[in-house]
């Protein structure tokens, strides 16, 4: 698929006097891998929010090719091509792996409440497409062995995975990942950089990660984003970033950074 450009223009988000953003702006090239980091209250997850439509910027837009996400609700975000994961994974955990990536597959399928109710034959066969094509993302992701288990009995690991699923259930051209890394080990965290890689490698699809761990970030970006206090500091090659002396100063203090 072609993945349109994203774009954030000067924009700037208050919450009463408190600036978590300012005049931030950055450009998610189809088909790359764009990296979102900082240090903590730096404001990465308040730009993720304002992109994916969980905050109103102040000032400022947001644009998915010919789209204006600047007003778009939450939900109509899966239409246009566009799917998250969350830091906290909120899925049904009494509910198996299967149920919980269909949930991703709503935005594509066309019953209605009545005929869904009804079980009409055309329902039924829509319904076995989206779980045959639930199924293939979950093998993708290597977790089509559990495709039947509940999601509450599993590793914490399997279960990042499960999130990362439902969220390419909705076939999107854009994927944010939040924080992906968040809770999983050294073997899970090199494991989920190369998964990250094969999905942009193999479905061509823009990737906006925001994540902590920096060995992650360095790894697979293609392009990096530093805010600090709710300001872009940085923006260039994962190379470029590690030298820039504002960055350095950003996560290890004016003193560190002099020596350095």
């Amino acid at each position: 698929m072609t993945a349109p450009e994203l774009l954030v223009r000067d924009v700037t988000l208050r919450f009463g006097g408190l600036y978590a953003l300012d005049d931030v702006s950055l450009t998610v090239e189809p088909g790359s891998l764009h990296a979102l980091i900082g240090p903590n209250g730096a404001g990465k997850s308040s730009c993720f929010n304002v992109i994916s439509g969980l905050y109103r910027a102040n000032e400022g837009s947001v644009t998915f090719g010919e789209h204006d996400l600047s007003h778009t609700r939450p939900h109509r975000l899966a239409r246009l091509g566009i799917g998250r994961s969350f830091q906290n994974a909120a899925l049904s955990p009494h509910s198996t792996v299967l149920d919980n990536v269909m949930l991703g597959r709503f935005a594509l399928t066309h019953g209605g409440f009545l005929s869904c109710g009804l079980r009409l034959p055309w329902t039924r066969r829509e319904e076995r497409k989206h779980a045959e094509r639930a199924a293939e993302i979950c093998a993708f992701l290597g977790i089509g062995a559990e495709l039947h288990q509940p999601v509450g009995s599993l590793p914490y690991g399997i279960v990042k995975r499960v999130d990362l699923a439902r969220a390419l259930a909705v076939e999107p051209s854009l994927l944010l990942l939040d924080e992906p890394a968040a809770g999983t080990n050294a073997a899970e965290t090199a494991e989920l950089a190369s998964t990250i890689h094969d999905i942009r490698d193999e479905l061509g699809i823009s990737i906006l990660l925001v994540e902590h761990d920096m060995g992650l970030v360095m790894g697979i970006a293609d392009r990096v984003t530093v805010l600090d206090f709710g300001r872009v500091i940085a923006d260039g090659t994962p190379a470029e970033v590690q030298a820039d002396p504002e960055v350095i100063r950003a996560y290890l203090g004016s003193e560190n950074a002099e020596a350095g």
